[in-house]
């Protein structure tokens, strides 16, 4: 005996591609669904199979934190990373920047007709293991389908929400004159390991997106100090560490004094800037953050760092001072000083 379920074929993820069928509601959808992000993300809320995700409540006292993010990045894959894990790590770091602890995540995908099953699948399974990695399950989702020309392939935007301890706070505007400024690791990588994708630039050493997730590493930094030592936490995503600061400096009121010398850059990725006339503190990363710290905690917060496979590079960078006319300064090699402005123009389109 025979039935309807018997002619359906299943996808072919090695010659397929995305048609308008699967964004029109129908069995086709049902069907990319099923053998493309279900099989992927599989978790016990995903299986629910509601139009949204029934979730436990946080623990007694703490706040939700939700933030949302999206990712239009070209090309889709680049060195070190792609789309599918950019699209976990950009919003975990989010809520992790909080200081919460992310717990759930939402992904909605809006597809070009014409995108080939098989970067579909390569895009879902990369972002299904660094959800998996990083802890954060993928709960619900949606997807789109728009008609050829109009897309690029695949967008994703990602929501995150994650749990917030009771009396704990952490803001771009709370910068007090005399705090350290740190950050996490050498800058630029990822903008310049997706520039180097995109215009077929082959430079003497490889480099490769830090794109990861933050929230184990800011976990470590927040118990190894007092609460509210801790004043701020960002991740220097487009725009870069020079956009970041100025903001950090805006939202405070403060100013801020860098060093450039004790910013840390990896030779490559300097020598790659100055090729290209690009400054390093304008260059999108994906796995570093800027930590505003108390400065009688600051060689503790640093401790915990590098102690963290991703902080091992840390650095104190600047102090934060007081100017009512907000502006970020730095220090530079030749003992000169000059203003780091907030960025000009898109050096670097599409780079998260």
């Amino acid at each position: 005996m025979t039935t309807k379920k018997d002619y359906i074929r299943p996808l072919d993820l090695r010659q397929g591609c995305v048609d308008m069928n699967h964004g029109a509601g129908g069995r086709a959808g049902m069907q990319l669904i099923e053998e493309v992000f279900a099989r992927a993300f599989d978790n016990e809320f995903l299986r629910q199979g509601d139009d949204g995700a029934a979730l436990p409540a946080p623990p007694p006292g703490h706040r939700l934190v939700m933030a949302t993010d999206g990712h239009v990045i070209s090309p889709l894959f680049f060195p070190g990373g792609d789309i599918g894990a950019l699209s976990v790590h950009g919003t975990v770091n989010d809520v992790a920047m909080m200081g919460a602890q992310p717990l759930y995540l939402s992904a909605s995908f809006i597809l070009e007709e014409g995108f080939a099953l098989a970067d579909l699948k390569r895009v879902v399974d990369s972002m299904a293991a660094a959800a998996r990695q990083a802890g954060v399950p993928v709960v619900t989702g949606d997807t789109k389908v728009v008609e050829r020309g109009k897309g690029d392939g695949v967008f994703i935007a990602t929501t995150g929400v994650g749990a917030l301890p009771p009396g704990r706070r952490l803001s771009g505007a709370l910068a007090r004159p005399g705090d350290v400024v740190i950050v996490s690791g050498t800058i630029g990588e990822h903008g310049v390991a997706v520039l180097s994708q995109r215009e077929s630039l082959e430079f003497e050493t490889a480099i490769v997106s830090d794109t990861a997730a933050l929230h184990g590493l800011v976990a470590d930094l927040l118990a190894a100090v007092p609460e509210g030592a801790v004043r701020c936490l960002r991740d220097p995503t487009r725009g870069g560490l020079g956009t970041t600061l100025n903001e950090i400096a805006r939202q405070s009121g403060v100013g801020l004094l860098l060093d450039e010398a004790a910013i840390p850059v990896l030779p490559q990725v300097d020598a790659a800037c100055e090729l290209l006339g690009l400054d390093p503190l304008y260059i999108a990363n994906e796995g570093k953050l800027v930590a505003i710290v108390a400065p009688e905690v600051a060689e503790a917060a640093l401790a915990a760092l590098h102690a963290h496979p991703l902080g091992q590079r840390a650095a104190r960078i600047g102090v934060v001072q007081a100017d009512d006319h907000r502006f970020v300064q730095m220090t530079t090699r030749f003992g000169g000083r000059r203003v780091v402005d907030w960025l000009s123009g898109e050096p670097l389109p599409r780079i998260c």
